[in-house]
């Protein structure tokens, strides 16, 4: 039988997979890791180095950047060993991810246990995850020249690349989960449809926050700073003024702000609408479960705010990130035909 439970558990896995890897994604910039390794070795990088002299080696290529020669030009070797790690073991997970999509894949082609709709989709995430394999070392170089940090733009692709696979996975085993769904609304699809794309918007400009570093400034709320909802910052720090609101730190912040009570209204919007609807026991869940993992969100982002991007809750933030993205996929999936 085509496309059977094996096949489901194997892009389960994909799933799981791609959660750690931007768990780990996560605790490599809130630790500033990320530039660590300044070089990209498929095999041999799979190994992190076995000994003092290959330690030293590593050591010795990263001072040769700008990272550790104009912030970290005190750094012991141990201090490097604790970065070195985060950057080694998010790799590693990228590798992995690789073998656990390519293998089974292989497997199931030769043993024809794909449907044709599932082989198009299959390579779709093929070429995704190659894709993003691409964007994280693109990001790292913008980090090797001048300024000893990673685009924020680059940092924005390669995440919100990992959300879009991982949401995109996710989609593909519901197909084979749910094959069949009970027709809705069509106007009600299509808030769900606008809401999952303001999510996303919302996931770019976190992104931002996070690649500027703009978590750690006007750490009021929920007001910018006392008496400001628009902090005078947020206009003048990029000329032309549409700059401020993807290259400024406060404009970033300010979109993400408001941004998130536009995300809190439309859940609460389909929340409200879904009332009147007929409903399967899944979409009404699928419903609350929205609900409750926004309201989560919020609260969280506010924390992490106010207490001024402490690492355990911007994980959290992130965490709960993609947990409100799945949630959003499970029910458009559930309110599409």
């Amino acid at each position: 039988m085509k496309d059977n439970k094996k096949v489901i558990y194997w892009l389960l896995t994909g799933c799981f997979l791609i959660f750690i890897m931007v768990i780990v994604g996560g605790i490599t910039r809130l630790t500033h890791s990320g530039l660590s390794i300044s070089n990209y070795n498929l095999i041999s990088g799979t190994l992190p180095p076995m000994n003092e002299a290959e330690w030293q080696d590593a050591f010795d290529l990263y001072k040769q950047f700008p990272e550790y020669q104009k912030i970290n030009h005190q750094m012991s070797l141990e201090e490097f060993k604790d970065i070195f790690f985060w950057e080694w073991i998010h790799r590693v997970i990228g590798r992995a991810i690789g073998l656990v999509f390519i293998f089974p894949f292989i497997y199931f082609l030769i043993r024809k246990q794909l449907s044709k709709p599932t082989i198009r989709k299959a390579f779709i995430l093929l070429g995704l995850g190659a894709f993003q394999g691409f964007l994280g070392w693109y990001m790292v170089k913008s980090g090797l020249v001048d300024r000893p940090d990673v685009s924020h733009y680059r940092l924005a692709m390669h995440l919100t690349t990992a959300f879009i696979t991982f949401a995109y996975t996710l989609w593909v085993a519901l197909d084979l989960i749910y094959p069949s769904r009970k027709e809705i609304s069509k106007s009600f699809r299509n808030l769900v449809r606008f809401t999952l794309v303001v999510l996303l918007i919302q996931i770019i400009w976190g992104a931002f926050v996070a690649g500027l570093d703009a978590g750690w400034i006007h750490n009021h709320w929920p007001k910018m700073s006392d008496g400001e909802w628009m902090h005078e910052t947020v206009t003048i720090e990029q000329t032309p003024v549409w700059k401020n609101f993807v290259e400024g730190k406060s404009g970033v912040q300010f979109v993400h702000r408001y941004l998130a009570y536009g995300v809190v209204l439309l859940i609460f919007l389909m929340a409200w609408k879904s009332r009147k609807l007929d409903l399967t026991f899944l979409q009404k869940r699928a419903i609350q479960w929205l609900v409750a993992l926004v309201i989560v969100q919020f609260v969280l982002g506010v924390f992490t705010l106010i207490l001024q991007v402490p690492i355990a809750l911007g994980i959290l933030h992130q965490v709960m990130a993609f947990f409100l993205l799945a949630g959003m996929t499970f029910t458009l999936h559930r309110f599409s035909k």
